[in-house]
């Protein structure tokens, strides 16, 4: 465990967001609505969540924000099979995000040195100044709801949550 406990829950915190249960959407999922949620008014994606729909913009940047940590995470380049694993997306998915990515110059494609039919994707120094802007933001929050707790409660906090993340199942 780091010195600072807000750091050991900010990773937790950035673990467990890549291992979300997969909710049954869907006729007699239990969330309502003719598609298995309560849309609200929104017209329903493909009968999943309102949130999933990518023209709403916020579900392609959380696992845009996913990837990149995923590639920084990474000891070298990733292939988009890889991102897909690691982002818990499948490989359509990958590639759209690895293609948004490289138009917003956030990562780039390489050649696969044992593989000439793949590329493979390295993030570029504009994506790690992101990820480092978020995760400063990220540990700033983290540090301020943190504010009543106690050094004891903060590090049995961090412990715990850590070692929860760790359980977690992964689909």
């Amino acid at each position: 465990m780091t010195a600072d406990p807000a750091d050991e829950i900010a990773a937790a915190l950035a673990k467990l967001r890549g291992r979300r249960p997969r909710p049954p959407f869907g006729p007699g999922g239990g969330h309502g609505g003719p598609h298995g949620y309560e849309h609200h008014g929104r017209h329903p994606f493909h009968g999943g969540p309102p949130w999933a729909d990518p023209g709403q913009g916020r579900f392609a940047g959380v696992a845009r924000l996913r990837m990149l940590d995923a590639l920084i995470a990474a000891p070298g380049s990733l292939t988009v099979s890889e991102i897909a694993d690691a982002v818990g997306v499948d490989q359509p998915r990958a590639s759209r995000l690895v293609q948004q990515g490289v138009q917003m110059r956030l990562v780039e494609r390489e050649p696969d040195p044992d593989d000439a039919r793949r590329t493979r994707v390295r993030i570029t120094a504009e994506g790690e100044r992101l990820v480092s802007s978020f995760r400063g933001r990220r540990r700033d929050a983290v540090r301020s709801a943190l504010e009543s707790f106690t050094e004891a409660e903060r590090a049995d906090f961090a412990r715990l949550l850590a070692k929860f993340a760790d359980a977690w199942p992964q689909d």
